[in-house]
């Protein structure tokens, strides 16, 4: 990987496996717009970027070098080799294919809470839906970052907030699931840094003790929020992937099932009608 400033923007070159719009419109984040020239919108830990690959296969970002560091790098899980992991998965005949047809899908790094509130709102939910309901509440109650973008609210902020401020976004019935979690977060209760230390086992645990956190949102939450990477969520698609494998995951799964469930989930809604 080959960094180089120019022009107040980073620009990076040898990046392999990485496709923006597979990674960023599959339903593991929901605060990145594809923008008319291609390139995507976000924001994520309290800082804006626009990114987009060019002809030459260069991505390059709009941000400055040390939110590069600091954030972008970790958050697009960038020192991890998902070339030779995909080769490994590649063992499978299933996901053989699935990642030649798909490649280029990363699991994200994001930050724990926005993770957590962000699958709470998904349930029984549609990734429309979900978009529409977290803009309003970065809009409404985030700080400012730029003109256009907020950052997530805290669980300080939120815990402010009644069920019916969450109910009045559009988030229904799940406003008093994140009106009793941003209580929790915020006075000490529940410790997200506390979990993403623990174990996968008790991770898991401890976000099912939490007031309207199913096996679902658990599992997306460790996965996409927490870095168990190895963790394998699954709903009704991944039901009936799972139809495919009768005797369990195979080896060449173990350690990045994450990974392999989101090739997976990507092909069953693409092929599974």
């Amino acid at each position: 990987m080959i960094i180089a400033e120019k022009e107040s923007k980073i620009i990076i070159n040898g990046i392999q496996c990485l496709n923006l719009a597979l990674t960023l419109d599959c339903g593991q984040a929901f605060r990145w717009e594809e923008q008319e020239n291609g390139s995507w919108s976000g924001a994520a830990f309290g800082k804006f970027l626009n990114i987009k690959k060019d002809s030459d296969g260069s991505f390059v970002l709009e941000t400055s070098i040390d939110d590069f560091n600091n954030v972008w790098q970790n958050y697009f899980d960038l020192d991890r080799d998902y070339a030779a992991i995909c080769d490994k998965l590649k063992e499978d005949k299933l996901l053989s294919s699935t990642i030649d047809d798909y490649y280029g899908i990363r699991i994200l790094n994001q930050e724990p809470w926005e993770a957590l509130v962000s699958f709470v709102i998904s349930q029984q939910n549609n990734i429309k839906r979900i978009k529409g309901i977290i803009k309003r509440l970065c809009n409404t109650y985030g700080e400012e970052i730029c003109v256009g973008w907020h950052a997530f609210p805290s669980a300080e902020v939120l815990s402010e907030l009644s069920a019916e401020d969450f109910e009045a976004l559009g988030a229904g019935y799940r406003g008093k699931y994140i009106k009793k979690l941003a209580d929790d977060v915020a006075s000490g209760k529940i410790n997200l840094d506390e979990i993403k230390n623990m174990s996968l086992e008790d991770a898991k645990a401890a976000l099912l003790d939490i007031y309207g956190v199913g096996i679902k949102v658990a599992n997306c939450a460790l996965l996409f929020g927490f870095q168990f990477i190895e963790c394998f969520p699954v709903d009704v698609w991944m039901k009936r992937v799972l139809e495919f494998y009768p005797n369990g995951l195979p080896e060449c799964f173990k350690g990045y099932e994450g990974i392999a469930q989101q090739y997976l989930f990507h092909w069953a809604r693409n092929n599974l009608k």
